[in-house]
């Protein structure tokens, strides 16, 4: 069993907030886990403390077998969309994802490209971000997270906007990425965005609970 991700006894305070509270759990290679739960219950918080972008009040988070904040600062080949993606809106989805791949230099402009096109955009359009719908900058965030082929994909709320079709797009994209060997994690407010995940867990409160399932029934 070859965990990615790996977190241990994880809480994050600010002043006298508790935002996340005791958080063990492991993630797994060429998985989709999903993680339901309202907004301000701490998904989020989960998610940048994996990333390394907030560091844990105490315990401690494993990625690829390397502490984040001590092996290394920030986790290494992940894709991201942690809330709302920014973009450059006086740019088209080619030229923002080009400026975005220059930072590392890994991927050419083929891959680029490839990446707009998996998302349902099209990769030659000169049409500004900024004259994008929400669905289409959405769409452009996933292209953005998994252009540079990652081992790990972590995506806060990517239904966000999207049209139905968009959504049976984004999960079929996810699917493949699965049997990629690629470990998903999929953070959302509706339980139907899981049906793709093979394991699901609830946040609540800053508590993460796995959610089980018998034949369709949730067993508390």
């Amino acid at each position: 069993m070859e965990y990615v991700v790996k977190v241990e006894n994880v809480s994050k305070n600010f002043k006298n907030e508790q935002v996340l509270k005791d958080v063990s759990v492991c993630f797994e290679k060429g998985k989709i886990y999903g993680i339901v739960g309202k907004n301000g219950s701490g998904k989020t918080m989960l998610f940048k403390t994996i990333i390394g972008y907030v560091r844990p009040s105490f315990g401690k988070v494993y990625v690829k077998e390397k502490e984040i904040g001590k092996d290394m600062d920030f986790a290494e080949n992940v894709g991201v969309i942690i809330e709302t993606p920014g973009f450059l809106s006086g740019y088209s989805a080619y030229k923002n994802l080009e400026y975005l791949a220059a930072i590392r230099n890994k991927v050419t402009k083929q891959q680029i490209k490839e990446a707009i096109s998996l998302v349902g955009l099209d990769a030659e359009s000169t049409k500004k971000v900024g004259k994008f719908s929400l669905g289409m900058r959405q769409r452009l965030g996933i292209a953005q997270a998994i252009m540079e082929n990652p081992d790990l994909i972590i995506l806060d709320e990517p239904m966000n906007g999207l049209d139905k079709q968009g959504i049976v797009l984004v999960k079929e994209l996810l699917l493949r990425l699965k049997k990629e060997g690629k470990t998903v994690l999929l953070a959302s407010h509706y339980a139907e965005d899981m049906e793709i995940c093979d394991e699901i867990y609830e946040m609540d409160a800053g508590c993460l609970t796995k959610k089980v399932f018998y034949n369709q029934e949730e067993i508390e």
